[in-house]
């Protein structure tokens, strides 16, 4: 590529999509310049959208099967984090080229969207395993990743298909909608994929990995409650105009 580093950099400033009001801080103001950073890499690079989409689930899942099928260590709950957050930026990365090259397509964002669930899916797997393997936790704490998987699946389908929904009335999806206060996005910081992947830090020491997983389960669990009513409420606000 022609242009310097930072030239590609200041130009991805003025090619992002409006953040989902409320979004998470980690996810604004972390993940998100991180990504840009590493759009700007793979841009020069000369990497595609799916090519960057694969680097991130290449982080991703080896993230995930490290916790799966790593000792319990404390080098393997860091190596978890940073795979995972390392993976969480890629993810964030492949929308910026897709910008900077002109906008994306609609086989891009099924790949995207595809990996994603895939991941959401596999990540509270691996936590099971990696409780039942290390045996250090009773019974009754292996409930808290079933329920986790369930929340973040049904989470993650139900804004998918908001978006679906609302694009089939014309309607900006809530991506497009603007920003949100940062408090809100401070409020939501418990529900955010990104301090999702610090806690597994917390890997090699149960008891405060247990407290602090099921803390964010608890909090996504009533995140979902008071998003499902919402949603519902805005997608029948949609039948009646």
């Amino acid at each position: 590529m022609g242009e310097s580093f930072s030239a590609v950099y200041e130009r991805l400033r003025t090619a992002q999509k409006g953040r989902a009001r409320g979004a998470p801080a980690y996810s604004v103001y972390v993940n998100r310049p991180l990504g840009r950073v590493f759009a700007t890499i793979a841009y020069r690079a000369g990497l595609t959208p799916n090519q960057v989409t694969g680097v991130s689930a290449l982080f991703t899942f080896a993230g995930i099967a490290l916790l799966a099928l790593g000792p319990v260590a404390p080098l393997t709950g860091i190596g978890v984090w940073l795979l995972l957050a390392v993976g969480y930026a890629w993810d964030s990365a492949d929308g910026q080229v897709a910008r900077l090259q002109g906008g994306g397509s609609l086989a891009g964002e099924w790949l995207d969207h595809f990996v994603d669930a895939l991941k959401i899916s596999s990540l509270h797997i691996a936590v099971l395993i990696g409780l039942v393997r290390g045996g250090d936790v009773t019974e009754v704490w292996l409930l808290v990743p079933l329920l986790f998987a369930v929340v973040a699946n049904v989470s993650f389908f139900g804004m998918i298909l908001n978006d679906l929904l609302r694009a089939k009335k014309g309607v900006a999806s809530a991506a497009s909608a603007g920003g949100g206060s940062p408090w809100r996005s401070i409020v939501k910081l418990p529900t955010d994929y990104g301090i999702l992947c610090l806690v597994m830090a917390l890997w090699a020491w149960p008891v405060a990995f247990m407290v602090g997983y099921t803390a964010i389960a608890v909090a996504s669990t009533l995140f979902l409650a008071l998003a499902a009513v919402s949603w519902f409420r805005s997608v029948r606000a949609l039948d009646e105009s």
